[in-house]
């Protein structure tokens, strides 16, 4: 669909919408989600994205907490991609209002709603399409879905922005990208582990100008393979949805494995540790990430308790991650503080590091690591891994003993035939016990 259609088609879109509080999107990935997410935006009625596997109590929920007028794209309020409306926009990127509220699966309770502001969605754009020397030439193609800040913000409304091509795969598959024939190509580890182990799909991205990966840390050893194959390691980013993309390489500096980069122009980052001091940037030395942003969210909806608490009077916002930042500024995710922060013996060790160290096994394909209880010591590192067969638990706990210090070395490592996985590819850690 050429630009002027979909002005046209999303136009009908504003018309039938205009005046509404809010409306949600099935969005599942298809063109008529783009067509009703462009038409809420043009409308200026903020627009709930819902993935489309939610089930009825999660369904519920964000209709009922958003105070969603009607689901677009459903039998309740189809779309018709042909139909066409002149609809001049109501509002100006650069304002205040939001524009898009993005509920996320916390670790407990029912999903925030989480308010971006249509200046914050445009300034994060433009800071990307900055460090990324994203251009109207450049052809954008993934598979991601359309319910997250990933697929949907940075894959659709990015190339918008921009005046890009995009071409959306369907799934994010080896053979799908390989065909794709683009010059930026999105994904997540979980893809680009699967092209990565895909020599032909691999090497077929050798034309493209940038590889990003995002929402996850990408593990060294499929860096290192698609930098063999593809000749060049993917830019990692970092972000939240309550911030957007606040962290990134850039298209033509430095990519290291397992770093995300730099800060993003106007943007300042900083480490605390638990009695709230802000820590030295050593590349060492772990702590909570936080973020001082303009693209910080306006909010979580409804919640001004839970706003309040995530972000401090002067404008900082707690991300809950923990990270190490080095003396040129860049930054290394750990994981969640929650569960990826593991005390043990008094010692502070970041779940990310053993993961890595037993990713350097040849015969290793995924691992996770967390801290379990333990009367002695607090915590103790346990992992759970994903391996060829052959591979034992001793083997591999001896294997990491190599490469780590003692205290950080496995007590334990288990054997899974595969790990929890969410939408996004994220390891689901609070289910490793029972999976």
């Amino acid at each position: 669909m050429h630009l002027a259609e979909l002005a046209g088609a999303a136009g009908a879109v504003a018309a039938r919408i205009e005046g509404a509080p809010v409306v949600a999107v099935h969005a599942d990935a298809s063109l008529e989600t783009v067509v009703a997410i462009v038409g809420a935006l043009m409308a200026g009625v903020p627009v709930v994205p819902i993935a489309p596997d939610a089930g009825p109590l999660e369904l519920g929920h964000i209709r009922s907490d958003s105070g969603a007028a009607a689901v677009l794209n459903t039998a309740e309020l189809p779309i018709d991609v042909t139909e066409r409306a002149d609809f001049a926009p109501r509002h100006a990127l650069i304002d205040e209002r939001i524009a898009m509220i993005l509920y996320t699966s916390g670790t407990t309770g029912l999903p925030k709603g989480v308010q971006l502001s249509a200046r914050a969605i445009a300034l994060d754009l433009d800071m990307l399409a900055e460090a990324w020397e994203w251009t109207p030439e450049d052809v954008l193609a993934h598979g991601l879905p359309l319910f997250h800040v990933h697929g949907l913000v940075l894959g659709i409304l990015g190339p918008l922005r921009v005046g890009s091509p995009v071409v959306h795969t369907g799934r994010p598959t080896p053979d799908a990208y390989a065909a794709a024939d683009a010059d930026v190509y999105f994904g997540v580890p979980t893809v680009w582990s699967r092209i990565a182990a895909d020599t032909a799909a691999a090497t077929a991205l050798r034309g493209a100008r940038l590889l990003v990966s995002g929402s996850a840390g990408l593990p060294a050893p499929i860096f290192e393979k698609l930098e063999a194959y593809c000749g060049q390691g993917p830019v990692e980013r970092y972000g939240m949805t309550e911030t957007l993309i606040t962290v990134s390489g850039r298209a033509r500096g430095e990519r290291r494995a397992g770093w995300v980069g730099a800060a993003l122009p106007g943007v300042s980052t900083r480490l605390r540790d638990d009695e709230g001091a802000v820590m030295v940037n050593d590349g060492e030395a772990v702590g909570e990430l936080e973020v001082l942003t303009p693209t910080v969210m306006s909010g979580y909806r409804n919640l001004p308790e839970a706003t309040a608490a995530a972000q401090s009077d002067d404008g900082w916002f707690a991300t809950g991650d923990v990270a190490s930042i080095d003396a040129d500024g860049w930054h290394r995710i750990v994981g969640r503080k929650s569960v990826d922060l593991i005390k043990s013996g008094g010692y502070r060790i970041g779940a990310g590091e053993v993961e890595a160290a037993l990713l350097a096994h040849p015969g290793v394909r995924e691992a996770a690591v967390v801290g379990e209880k333990d009367d002695d010591l607090g915590q103790v590192v346990v992992a759970y891994v994903v391996a060829d067969d052959g591979v034992t638990g001793q083997e591999l706990s001896v294997f990491a003993g190599e490469h780590l210090a003692v205290h950080k070395r496995p007590r334990r490592v288990e054997l899974r035939s595969e790990l929890p996985r969410n939408a996004m590819g994220k390891v689901q850690k609070a289910r490793l016990g029972s999976s």
